[in-house]
C-alpha cells in the first residue's frame, strides 16, 4: 500500500478528478475495483467485489445507490506519479440528481458502454450531463471479453452521439483487466489537471455528506481555491455557521486522515457537528479569518417526482420515523418529507422521491438501518389545481383535492422520455404508449438495428409499472431516460374507497377519467379478498363524488344457530333465524369494519397486473 504524505500538498498539475459515468449495469462498480487493485491501493487480502459499494442494498441488488469517492495513485509512463480522485456514480434513472453531484466536482467522465449491449438511454443521458458540465468525456467500450461483444457496433454508435473516430475509443475488459493501464495513462493525459487558486482565500463545494453515530456529519468536499488545515476555524457560506475543522483526510478508500489538503484535491471534512440540518450539500466552505466573497455555483435543489405516505404500523414509533428521515435526508439531499395524518393509519410522513426505485431504497433502509416497520401508500404525483379565482396550488395527496364543483381545473405533470429499443420492438413500444396516454415525438435511427425514440407522457402513467412494462415487451432490452416537461390540463377525478359507507383516506386515489372504472374495479375485488368475514355484510364501493363506480360486498359470518334442533317443529328453526338476523340487523347499525394492517399493505402494494 502506499504512504500518504501527511502534509505537504500534492501539485496541482499532479491530480486528476474524475468519475465514472454509465447506463446501469455496464461495469462501474467493477471497473472502480480493477482500477483500486491495479494502482496498488488496495491490497490483494482487502480485495472484495463491489468495493465501493458498502451498503448491504448495494451489494444485493449488484446497483450503485450512493456517489462514493476514493483517492488512487498512479505511476503514468512518462515516470511521474499522479494523484487520481475516482468518483463512482449511480447508473439508475432516478439517481441521476447523484451523478449531477459528482460530476461538479470533477474535470473529466469516464464514460463506459457495455460492447454487448451498446448505447442505452442513461449512457445518452449521462454523456450529455457530462458534456454540459464542460467536463472532458473519455469513452469505452468494457466487456470486450464476452461472447455477444461486438466493440465494433458499439464504438461506431459512440461515435455518432461524440464524434470523434472509433480507433480513439479504448476497449477493455474490467473483469479480467484486460487494457486497463492504457485506461489510466490516458485518463493521465486528457484529463485536465484542476484549475484553482492555490494562494487565494479558501473555497471548498461540499459534495456530498452522511451522518455518523460517533463522529457526527462527514461531508466529502473538493477544495476549489486555497487550501484548508486541521483545526482552522471555517464558514459554511449558505448557513453563515462556523466550525473548526476537527479532522480532514482522504478515502484510500478507507478514511485516512491529513493535515492539509490543497486546491484541486478531493477528501473529506469532520466538524463535529450532530445537528442534521446545519451542514447542506452544495454549501461552499471557507475560513472565518479572511473568507471569500463569492460562493461557488452549488446545486439546483432536486425536485421530487412522487409521493407516498409512509406510516409506522407502531404508532410509537412516529418519533423514531422522524429521526431516521432526518439523518436519510443528510445522506440524500433529494428526499423531502412533511407530517401527515391519515385516519385509517394514523400519524406519519408524506414523503417526496425520484422515482419509485428511489421510494423502494429509501423505505428498505428505513426499515433495516432503523428497525422499522412501516406501511406505504399507493404513490401518487404533484398535480396542480386551479381554482375560479384563478389560484394555483400543488396538492401531493389525493386528500387534498378540492371537489370539481369548486375547482376550475386540474393539470398533471408531463415527462419527455427517451427510450433506446432494437427495431423490431417500436411497434409494442408504440402500442404501450398510446395506451399510457403518450404523445409521439420524434425517432431517430442510431444504427440500422437500434433506434431512439423521444415521447411526451403524463409522469403519472411512467411511474407505476411503466418501466416493467416496457421490459418485458421488448425483452429487455429497451431502455427508459426521462426529464420533467412542464404540467398539462387532464380530465382527472379522485376515486374513493368506501367500507360500510365510510370512506378510507389510505386507498383514495387520482386517476384519469376513463382509468376510474378500472381502478375501482381492481381495488374493490382486491379488499373483497383481503378483509377478513365481519358479523355482518361489509359493502366495498368505488366512488368519485356521489357516484357509485364500483361495489363488492364481504359476506357475513353466520352462527349455526339451529345445530341444536333435530327434528321437531320447522317454526322453531325459522323463530332462531329471524332473532339471529334481527341481531345481526342491530350489529350493522353500530358495526364499524376491523381491517387488519396486513390488509391495508397487500392492498396497498403496486397492481402487479
Amino acid at each position: 500500500m502506499h504512504g500518504l504524505p501527511v502534509c505537504n500538498v500534492t501539485h496541482q498539475t499532479r491530480i486528476r478528478n474524475f468519475s465514472i459515468i454509465a447506463h446501469i449495469d455496464h461495469g462501474k462498480s467493477t471497473l472502480a475495483d480493477r482500477l483500486l487493485e491495479r494502482t496498488g491501493t488496495v491490497s490483494e487480502r482487502d480485495m472484495r467485489e463491489q468495493l465501493l459499494d458498502s451498503m448491504d442494498l448495494e451489494r444485493e441488488r449488484g446497483i450503485t445507490i450512493k456517489a462514493q469517492t476514493v483517492r488512487i495513485e498512479h505511476r503514468s509512463t512518462d515516470g511521474e506519479t499522479y494523484v487520481l480522485n475516482l468518483i463512482d456514480t449511480p447508473g439508475h434513472v432516478d439517481f441521476s440528481y447523484e451523478v449531477s453531484r459528482s460530476l461538479a466536482a470533477c474535470e473529466g467522465a469516464l464514460l463506459l458502454t457495455d460492447a454487448a449491449q451498446g448505447v442505452q438511454a442513461q449512457t445518452l443521458a449521462n454523456a450529455y450531463m457530462a458534456v454540459d458540465a464542460g467536463l472532458e468525456v473519455i469513452p469505452a467500450i468494457n466487456k470486450i471479453d464476452l461472447p455477444a461483444a461486438d466493440p465494433d457496433k458499439a464504438a461506431s454508435e459512440i461515435v455518432s452521439i461524440l464524434g470523434g473516430s472509433p480507433d480513439e475509443i479504448i476497449r477493455i475488459s474490467a473483469k479480467t483487466g484486460q487494457g486497463v493501464d492504457e485506461l489510466l495513462d490516458r485518463l493521465v493525459k486528457d484529463v485536465p489537471a484542476p484549475k484553482g487558486d492555490p494562494d487565494g482565500p479558501l473555497r471548498a463545494l461540499v459534495f456530498d455528506s452522511y451522518f455518523d453515530a460517533y463522529r457526527g456529519v462527514v461531508c466529502y468536499i473538493r477544495v476549489v481555491d486555497g487550501q484548508i488545515n486541521t483545526g482552522q476555524k471555517l464558514r459554511f457560506m449558505a448557513t453563515s455557521e462556523t466550525h473548526e475543522a476537527a479532522e480532514i483526510g482522504v478515502m484510500t478508500p478507507k478514511a485516512e486522515p491529513i493535515q492539509t489538503l490543497g486546491s484541486g484535491e478531493v477528501g473529506y471534512l469532520i466538524t463535529g457537528v450532530k445537528e442534521i440540518d446545519r451542514i447542506k450539500v452544495g454549501d461552499t466552505v471557507t475560513t472565518a479569518a479572511s473568507p471569500a466573497v463569492h460562493p461557488l455555483p452549488g446545486y439546483q435543489e432536486p425536485k421530487p417526482m412522487v409521493f407516498s405516505g409512509l406510516f409506522p404500523t407502531d404508532g410509537d414509533d412516529f418519533e423514531n420515523l422522524r429521526e431516521a428521515l432526518e439523518k436519510l435526508r443528510l445522506n440524500d439531499a433529494s428526499l423531502v418529507f412533511e407530517p401527515e395524518t391519515s385516519r385509517a393509519l394514523g400519524s406519519g410522513f408524506r414523503c417526496g422521491f425520484l422515482g419509485l426505485l428511489h421510494m423502494e431504497i429509501i423505505r428498505e433502509r428505513l426499515e433495516r438501518e432503523y428497525d422499522l416497520d412501516l406501511v406505504a401508500t399507493a404513490p401518487s404525483v404533484a398535480y396542480r389545481v386551479t381554482m375560479p379565482d384563478g389560484t394555483e396550488f400543488l396538492i401531493k395527496s389525493p386528500q387534498d383535492l378540492p371537489d370539481s364543483a369548486s375547482r376550475e381545473s386540474v393539470s398533471e405533470p408531463y415527462v419527455r422520455a427517451m427510450i433506446i429499443t432494437p427495431v423490431e420492438f417500436v411497434g409494442p413500444i408504440m402500442e404501450l404508449v398510446t395506451k399510457r396516454r403518450g404523445v409521439v415525438g420524434s425517432m431517430n435511427y442510431l444504427t440500422t438495428e437500434r433506434v431512439e425514440l423521444d415521447y411526451e407522457l403524463p409522469l403519472a402513467e411512467v411511474v407505476f409499472d411503466f418501466f416493467d412494462q416496457l421490459k418485458s415487451r421488448t425483452k429487455g432490452y429497451a431502455s427508459l431516460d426521462y426529464e420533467p416537461a412542464d404540467y398539462r390540463e387532464s380530465d382527472l377525478v379522485k376515486v374513493d374507497i368506501l367500507l360500510n359507507g365510510e370512506p378510507v383516506d389510505a386507498f383514495s386515489s387520482i386517476v384519469h377519467r376513463d382509468k376510474a372504472q378500472d381502478y375501482g374495479k381492481s381495488m374493490t375485488s382486491r379488499l373483497r379478498a383481503l378483509i377478513p368475514r365481519q358479523l355482518f355484510d361489509v359493502p366495498i364501493q368505488a366512488a368519485i363524488g356521489g357516484r357509485i363506480i364500483s361495489r363488492e360486498t364481504v359476506k357475513a359470518k353466520r352462527k349455526d344457530v339451529i345445530a341444536k334442533c333435530y327434528g321437531g317443529d320447522v317454526s322453531r328453526k325459522k323463530k332462531l333465524l329471524q332473532r339471529q338476523k334481527e341481531g345481526k340487523k342491530r350489529m350493522k347499525m353500530v358495526g364499524s369494519v376491523e381491517v387488519p394492517q396486513e390488509a391495508f399493505v397487500a392492498a396497498l402494494k403496486l397492481d402487479e397486473d
